[in-house]
């Protein structure tokens, strides 16, 4: 595997990260501050707020004040103008963000200029548009009534992302939340707090008035503060399985709303009669991209015995072309995982694999050449039985299973044998076996001959263990919001 230095080409510097209440940056009242790492080079980034019950307190109480003030009474054309300009103001700053972004993940930087950051101000330039146009439900009983449902906020929302595409996966409900005219709470990944550090000044530059957009930074104690809070009405939540359980807990007694996207182990099926060449390309990008730190990432790869061995061969030799190393070096295809914990527990399901008998066809390893920074080896692995650890639970890496399939029952059988429901991609050119094969998969999204193609009015999100809810236009809007049935008797 080629793999590069890992010293970084970039004068944008980083940041220290403060709480964002009530529009203004604030320390934590203790004082207390833990170290943001690089993990491509495992020097100190910076240092971030450590938040506490307080601080989350505070927060709740300024997004619940402003909940009753200006931002309920803005016309809606007015606070669709803001909205739009959150996203304008994203791209003005998108080297700014796309370096942040890059230094707190250890993903390429070519990577976060071409989907985080133009990814993100889309989320603002979509629902500052489609908030526009979303109509109620309106009855006519006879001529004894008129039934008219009106539409009102949630209320103060909670809003807890990942470290994988931090300001991507932050837009994609504080867009919608805001669109409704919820006012939020963030608290996004300790180990990725620049670029959401950062939003937060945009949000007030764009025109969203004090306390509507609020933050604390911290770990579990404080996601935990945020999710038992009895003035939070709603969690939106992306990470693992066992946290979203853990937040249904915690969010019990207050029967708040949830929506959750979980984990995921997602199948990849290949067919004979595939184009190979454009599966492929496609699966390496499914495989790979971000260093595998994706929930839709396609880590079970299902393959036709007929054409199992071609696919092998020509997978590998594509996968040995990538490159491994500095996340600003524009050659660079693999970055660093996102921290010492992640990378020792993606090498942990590598040794696994080889306890399982697992044959490593790249990879397998921390990649070589290093002397510091967090980087694994793209990595293929054959000869695991479907009940094999590695087939069965989530890695988040880049790390991928190929199994043989000979019939339709067979594959359906092991891509449905888990608790996992997120995505599947299926690749084939007969349009009945896609349409068949396709509606039997059990998983929120199924992409048919192509990866990871959004419309964002489409429903996303996940069954099973991977998820509670769609969002997505309107289903976005059918979480952030409440909706009152008045009836007029005539």
């Amino acid at each position: 595997m080629q793999t590069q230095t890992t010293e970084a080409k970039t004068e944008i510097k980083s940041i220290d990260c403060s709480h964002y209440i009530n529009g203004k940056y604030a320390p934590s009242k203790n004082g207390k501050t833990f170290e943001n790492i690089n993990p491509a080079t495992e020097e100190k980034l910076g240092v971030v707020a450590a938040g506490s019950k307080e601080e989350v307190d505070q927060a709740v109480s300024a997004a619940r004040k402003a909940l009753k003030g200006e931002w309920a009474n803005l016309p809606l054309r007015k606070r669709s103008a803001i909205i739009r300009k959150i996203g304008d103001l994203i791209l003005e700053r998108k080297e700014e963000l796309a370096t942040l972004e890059s230094l707190d993940t250890g993903k390429p930087l070519w990577l976060s200029n071409s989907v985080d950051i133009d990814r993100a101000a889309y989320n603002f330039h979509f629902f500052a548009d489609f908030m526009t146009s979303v109509g109620n439900e309106t009855y006519q009983q006879d001529d004894i009534a008129v039934h008219y449902a009106v539409r009102r906020p949630v209320g103060v929302v909670g809003l807890i992302n990942p470290w994988n595409l931090p300001l991507l996966l932050m837009t994609w409900k504080l867009a919608p939340a805001l669109a409704a005219g919820n006012t939020v709470v963030m608290k996004p990944s300790e180990v990725t707090p620049m670029t959401a550090t950062v939003l937060a000044q945009i949000c007030s530059d764009a025109g969203v008035p004090d306390g509507v957009v609020n933050m604390v930074h911290g770990f579990g104690e404080t996601g935990a503060a945020l999710t038992s809070h009895p003035d939070v009405d709603a969690i939106a939540f992306t990470g693992e399985t066992v946290t979203g359980s853990e937040i249904m807990k915690s969010a019990a007694p207050t029967l708040k709303k949830l929506s959750f996207e979980l984990g995921g182990k997602n199948p990849n099926i290949i067919f004979a009669d595939t184009d190979l060449d454009d599966t492929i390309e496609t699966t390496i990008k499914s495989s790979f991209i971000n260093q595998g730190e994706v929930c839709l990432c396609g880590s079970r790869i299902y393959v036709e015995r007929a054409i199992y061995d071609a696919f092998l061969e020509r997978f590998v030799a594509r996968t040995k072309e990538l490159k491994v190393g500095n996340p600003f070096e524009e050659t660079t295809n693999i970055g660093a995982l996102v921290s010492e914990e992640h990378y020792k527990k993606v090498l942990r399901y590598l040794d696994i694999a080889k306890e399982e008998g697992a044959t490593f066809l790249t990879g397998g390893t921390a990649s070589e050449g290093f002397e510091k920074g967090f980087f694994v080896d793209p990595t293929i692995i054959t000869g695991l039985g479907k009940d094999s650890r590695c087939v069965r639970e989530e890695i988040f890496g880049p790390v991928v299973t190929v199994i043989p399939f000979d019939t339709e029952e067979e594959v359906l059988e092991q891509v449905n044998g888990t608790h996992y429901g997120l995505s599947a991609s299926l690749w084939t050119s007969d349009i009945k076996r896609a349409h068949r094969v396709g509606g039997q998969i059990e998983a929120g999204m199924v992409w048919i001959n192509t990866w990871f193609l959004r419309d964002l009015r489409t429903p996303f999100g996940g069954m099973k263990h991977s998820g509670i809810g769609r969002e997505g236009g309107a289903h976005s809007f059918d979480f952030y919001s409440e909706l009152t049935n008045i009836t007029v008797k005539l």
